[in-house]
């Protein structure tokens, strides 16, 4: 398995506030579109609720340990423990795409992270994205945007190997 992470951050690592995006960017909403199409998409519930819908042609995980009711689309983990047990053997890349605690749980793991870089800040964010050594990373900018006034890059970091992997 290939594990990516996709999100969309503040100058400041800012990600959301109050479960919701910070930012309307439509154009990094096609990005997310166009890059995790096809694909299966990891997230909390938290995440998952603040979506409209499940989102359509990806398979939609969510990982809690809270009983709730979810579509019958939606696939059920109660630990990432056991989603790793189900995907570890599989080629599929599988895109985490939020909340903050997955992330926090997932960074480590990644080997690419597909981040929209915006250029503003936001002092009431109430969520963030984990800090991780970019040096530990190649950086390629894969493009540049502008939306309502707000700019921002779409950057792909692509974990390097280290000595143990080699």
């Amino acid at each position: 398995m290939k594990l990516s992470i996709i999100a969309a951050i503040g100058s400041n690592n800012e990600l959301g506030l109050n479960n919701d995006l910070i930012w309307h960017l439509p154009n990094d909403l096609k990005f997310f579109k166009n890059v995790t199409s096809g694909h299966t998409v990891l997230m909390g519930r938290n995440t998952f609720f603040s979506l409209p819908k499940i989102l359509p042609n990806r398979t939609n995980i969510v990982i809690t340990d809270i009983e709730e009711k979810y579509p019958s689309e939606v696939v059920i983990y109660n630990s990432i423990e056991s989603f790793l047990n189900d995907y570890n053997n599989t080629n599929e890349e599988v895109f985490i795409i939020g909340g903050a605690s997955i992330y926090k749980q997932f960074i480590d793991l990644a080997d690419k992270l597909y981040l929209t870089e915006i250029e503003a800040s936001c002092s009431e964010a109430s969520v963030y994205f984990p800090l991780f050594n970019k040096d530990n990373y190649d950086k390629t900018i894969i493009g540049e945007n502008c939306d309502n006034d707000i700019k921002y890059k779409h950057v792909l970091y692509k974990r390097r190997p280290t000595m143990n992997s080699q």
